[in-house]
């Protein structure tokens, strides 16, 4: 049992320092927030965690050198930098109308999807999981199934507890928080994502070349 318990702290600090990093995750969570609620952080993780546990499956059946191939990062970077492009033009358009106020909306759009698209569009966390996830799953797995699961609760619970804190924090801002700052913190958020998808295109090509 102190193995286990070691195993989920260890996982849990590593996952939570990451998840403080910001990311195309980090931005798209600030974005959706505002206008659909506390649960868009919770549902984001849903999809992220799903799409996790799928790759740690296929790391089990030997995906890990696919996944870390020169291709699958060109494919991967030019695929999500177009994603990225798409939801910071989004963000762009809806800046004007843009309001804390009133209701909260609803849309026609995933949100555990969004959180898998948004996490499958970086190809550097695919590389994270096939290199260092990789050895920690494997480490985890000397336990047998109970080490696997305790690695894999203690990594998500760190990114479920980050993500609804931002989400239910800009949903309780929504009585203080100004439109012209809330305007710029999306805005800010689309410039980062726009920024990524280049850094993502800009080292696609060089991969090419």
């Amino acid at each position: 049992m102190e193995k286990l318990g070691g195993i989920f702290i260890t996982s849990f600090l590593i996952a939570f320092s990451g998840a403080l990093m910001p990311g195309p995750l980090l931005s798209a969570t600030i974005s959706e927030s505002g206008r659909r609620g506390w649960k868009v952080g919770p549902l984001f993780i849903l999809g992220h965690g799903v799409l996790e546990a799928l790759l740690i499956i296929g790391l089990f059946l030997g995906l890990a050198p696919l996944l870390v191939s020169n291709t699958a990062f060109i494919i991967i970077a030019f695929a999500g930098g177009g994603f990225l492009v798409w939801m910071a033009l989004g963000m762009f358009r809806s800046l004007p109308g843009l309001s804390l106020a009133g209701e909260t909306e609803e849309s026609g759009k995933s949100l555990p999807l969004t959180g898998a698209l948004m996490s499958l569009a970086n190809p550097y966390w695919i590389i994270w999981w096939a290199t260092i996830g990789l050895g920690y799953v494997l480490s985890s797995g000397k336990l047998g199934l109970p080490g696997i699961l305790a690695f894999f609760i203690g990594h998500i619970l760190a990114d479920l507890i980050w993500y609804a804190f931002v989400s239910l924090a800009i949903h309780k801002g929504r009585d203080i928080l100004p439109d012209r700052v809330y305007q710029g913190l999306i805005a800010v958020c689309a410039v980062f994502l726009l920024g990524y998808a280049g850094y993502l295109f800009f080292n696609g090509i060089t991969r090419i070349i």
